[in-house]
């Protein structure tokens, strides 16, 4: 008889569901006094409690043989030594108690907890060194834990877990931590799973489904029919030789060891004398026959071979061996689950199949593992320099331990034979086995992690052009830079026609000729242009192959010009990729291509609107779906942005009135954009100041007030960078599909809604506010106030401040030629209503609705559209 140390402490043996729950009650209170144990305290029992269990490796292992009658007592003591060693080497450094990960730069804190009382289902063919396992992972996890032990496993069982326990109290633990079923029964593991926190079972297949099936969280294992493919080019003595350690160690019992053999043809006959030569023994036909029907009896396992020497396997099948056989091999074809040598064995039997390729090893591999071993382990041995057959192997096998030379008993149990596999005695199988994972089960899967996340703003940014030159006259200076600085050759000029025929392009070919730049121009860009029309000038830039693109007019020229960029440097280009709405640019799914490879982009802006000169945005319409692509990625971003107010001298009244309105929707809307920032208030603010002042006399008196014109022209430079960088919100969203459905002026449309827009956005209460990190709470209204005493507007409180700025925006509409109401502009009310409620949605699905500081709601964008339409 072993004799083992005395257990300091007595409990009430667990023998019925009334005793159970005393147990399970006293372990719970136990637990919870654990759980307040510090990482110092916890280290400390878990190191004495691995020290136990290794001085009692010897007797637990000789208990273990001696109850169950399986094993080999010299192979036991190595698993309870590898339990008790390595998962504390292992495990001894990592912080399983409160914070055990912290990022203060991004305020992230990770804190563990345990997860309560573990279910701990132990198998009788590893009891002793399973058990060991497991409560010294409960112990590192400051889990309490009650072992159910396989009945024909209980006292060895029930003695590895006292060995452990005894050390723990000894040094701190609280009594009564772990529990144990003393008289073990299927209806107290079944009421143990189901009361538990969480189940660690490690067993067979119907174990492991009523542990799955028991309502509680459970980790759990499954069955192995690990395949061992033998690879020509492998190293034969190596490969066999391992394949035998594995196979005998424990006499077959760990569940990751080899169940077949399937070997290449060309080395099979080598393979085989290498088998013989170091004591394995191939059975002939009818032998064969004799062991088959031992092996599976019903269609089930026969229990009597398990876990013992293959001679003794023989004599139970009549078959004679010799005594010091070591493993006993029967030479079958079949893969099917109706051969019995394709079955898991737990015993040194082995099956040895015969491929005519890599393929067909594969193929049969890929059966075997279907039949009984799905998600556990499988096995090759090959040259290692054959990364394209191994490649292929591990694409074609479900299981989730892959091991290449490697004897797959010790293997598979991890950091014997590759030292970044956790050790571990309970291997999950992932989906493919019916687990919930798929890695060697270690302390982070008995753990609750909490994530402390502090609220971070993101880190934001400012882009514009490398270069903006601004001032009346500084184009052809501007320009002399192509030669001077970036020694270009050829430039393409992109402009309309109106443009073209009044000689707007003329400075910029007369600075060319006179640097001796070659130049071809397109001077056919369309209002809202569409893809067809960019296609045409496409054409031309590839004939040509400028090194310098130079957009010439107002959006619509800015437009095509960027979009010919884009196809220029990318032929392929997709736009229904590239137009993807995004919630932040910089986390898009699709990255925009490299700009600029082929040539560099000059923007010269003729219209004092639209910004696009400094902006990183481009709309182009297909023609034949009506789709329109708009494009936003810095990508875009021009190079160089001229802007010269000698260009916009004479810009028609309506133009001046669309696109100087334009100008200030873009400053007021980036102002409190929830990505407004410092950088852009700035900009936002002085360009709404310029267009208060100077938009009136630009509109009435042109070219005659030169300066008006320029500060226009600055102040929609201004408006684009801030727009550029701190976007627009549910005015521009709206103004889009206004002048899509209703082919209004793009300023125009943005005018009509803007006080109403204001006002919505202005609510002390809305309903929704826009979502940025940096965005606390709702104060567009704050911020509107602000922009209006800029602006030089008072009032004796802020909320006359605000009404008085709506009634300055109104008269400088009304100044400026914009007419009160949607309807006022010819727009037919029918159309209009039987348009809403898709013009409503496309809105509120515009790419800048999302930087709007009050989320909208469908029906609030429905009636704010009304109240435009009709004035009230």
């Amino acid at each position: 008889m072993v004799r083992l140390m005395e257990s300091r402490t007595t409990y009430e043996i667990v023998e019925n569901s009334e005793t159970f729950e005393r147990m399970l009650a006293r372990v719970r209170e136990a637990q919870k006094l654990y759980a307040s144990y510090t990482q110092e305290q916890v280290d400390e029992i878990f190191r004495a409690a691995a020290m136990a269990a290794n001085l009692q490796r010897i007797p637990l292992a000789k208990m273990a043989v001696e109850e169950t009658g399986m094993g080999v007592v010299e192979d036991k003591v190595i698993k309870n030594h590898y339990a008790a060693e390595y998962i504390y080497n292992t495990y001894k450094n990592t912080k399983t108690c409160g914070v055990v990960e912290e990022d203060k730069a991004f305020g992230i804190r990770k804190v563990a907890e345990p997860i309560g009382v573990i279910a701990a289902v132990i198998p009788t063919t590893n009891p002793t060194s399973t058990a060991i396992f497991k409560t010294l992972l409960a112990l590192k996890t400051r889990n309490g834990i009650i072992i159910s032990p396989h009945p024909r496993a209980k006292k060895c069982t029930i003695e590895a877990a006292k060995v452990v326990l005894d050390a723990a109290i000894k040094a701190g633990a609280p009594e009564g931590l772990f529990g144990w079923i003393d008289i073990p029964s299927l209806e107290l593991t079944n009421q143990l799973m189901a009361e538990a926190d969480i189940i660690l079972a490690t067993g067979g297949p119907g174990m492991v489904k009523a542990a799955y099936s028991s309502g509680t969280p459970a980790l759990g294992v499954g069955a192995g029919n690990t395949p061992a493919i033998i690879d020509d080019t492998a190293d034969i003595v190596l490969a066999v030789n391992s394949i035998i350690h594995s196979k005998t160690f424990d006499n077959g019992m760990i569940c990751a060891s080899e169940q077949s053999v399937i070997v290449l043809d060309k080395v099979y006959k080598q393979v085989k004398e290498e088998f013989q030569k170091r004591g394995c023994y191939f059975l002939n036909k009818a032998e064969t026959e004799k062991v088959r029907k031992t092996i599976i009896i019903n269609g089930a396992l026969n229990a009597k071979i398990v876990g013992q020497k293959a001679h003794t396997i023989a004599e139970l099948a009549g078959v004679k061996v010799p005594e010091e056989t070591k493993i006993i091999i029967g030479e079958v074809e079949s893969v099917d689950i109706s051969e019995e040598f394709a079955h898991e064995k737990l015993s040194p039997v082995l099956a040895m199949y015969k491929a005519k390729s890599f393929d067909d090893a594969i193929e049969k591999a890929e059966h075997l593992i279907a039949d009984g071993g799905y998600g556990h382990t499988s096995s090759l041995y090959i040259d290692p320099t054959e990364e394209e057959k191994r490649v292929k192997h591990q694409e074609a096998m479900k299981t989730c331990r892959i091991l290449i030379n490697t004897p797959s008993s010790q293997g598979g149990i991890g950091d014997l034979y590759n030292f970044k596999l956790a050790p571990s005695l309970t291997l999950g199988c992932g989906s493919w086995g019916g687990n919930s994972v798929s890695e060697n089960v270690g302390v982070k899967h008995l753990l609750n992690i909490k994530t402390v996340a502090e609220r971070r703003e993101n880190m934001l940014w400012f882009r514009v052009p490398e270069k903006v030159y601004f001032k009346k006259g500084c184009m052809p200076v501007a320009l002399d830079e192509l030669k001077t600085e970036y020694g270009k050759k050829k430039a393409f000029i992109v402009t309309d026609t109106f443009l073209y025929q009044n000689g707007y392009t003329k400075p910029i070919t007369d600075k060319l000729d006179e640097m001796g730049i070659r130049y071809s121009c397109f001077w056919n860009v369309q209002p809202d242009p569409t893809l067809g029309n960019a296609l045409e000038g496409v054409k031309q830039i590839r004939d040509f192959e400028p090194d310098v693109i130079i957009a010439l007019g107002g959006g619509s020229a800015m437009d095509a010009a960027k979009i010919m960029w884009v196809l220029y440097e990318h032929p392929d280009a997709d736009f229904q990729s590239m137009a993807m709405d995004f919630m932040d640019i910089r986390k898009r799914i699709y990255k925009f291509p490299k700009m600029g490879e082929k040539a560099m982009f000059v923007a010269i802006p003729t219209s004092a609107g639209t910004g696009s000169e400094v902006t990183p945005f481009a709309i182009i319409t297909d023609e034949k779906t009506g789709t329109k692509w708009p494009l936003a990625d810095y990508e875009l971003l021009p190079n160089m942005a001229i802007v010269d107010v000698d260009n916009m001298m004479n810009a028609p009244k309506g133009l001046t009135s669309a696109s100087g309105i334009d100008v200030m929707t873009h400053a007021l809307e980036a102002y409190v954009s929830i990505m407004a920032t410092q950088f852009t208030d700035g900009l936002a603010l002085k360009a709404m100041k310029a267009v208060m002042e100077y938009l009136p006399s630009a509109y009435e008196n042109g070219a005659k007030d030169p300066v008006a014109r320029e500060k226009m022209a600055e102040a929609s430079c201004m408006a684009g960078m801030a727009f550029a960088n701190a976007f627009l919100g549910v005015n521009h969203s709206m103004a889009h599909k206004l002048g899509a459905y209703h082919h209004l002026p793009h300023g125009v449309a943005n005018a009509l809604i803007l006080t109403e827009v204001m006002r919505y956005n202005a609510a002390d209460v809305p309903v929704k506010m826009g979502t940025f990190s940096q965005y606390q709470y709702p104060h567009a209204k704050e911020r509107y106030v602000e922009a209006a005493r800029f602006c030089g507007i008072q009032g004796k409180n802020d909320d006359e401040v605000f009404e008085n700025f709506i009634k300055a925006l109104e008269d400088l509409k009304e100044k400026i030629g914009i007419k009160k109401t949607i309807r006022d502009y010819g727009v037919d009310e029918k159309y209009f209503l039987d348009t809403l409620d898709e013009m409503v949605e496309n809105a509120f699905n515009d790419q800048c609705t999302g930087a709007n500081p009050r989320y909208p709601l469908m029906s609030e964008i429905k009636e704010i559209y009304l109240k435009c339409y009709y004035g009230k």
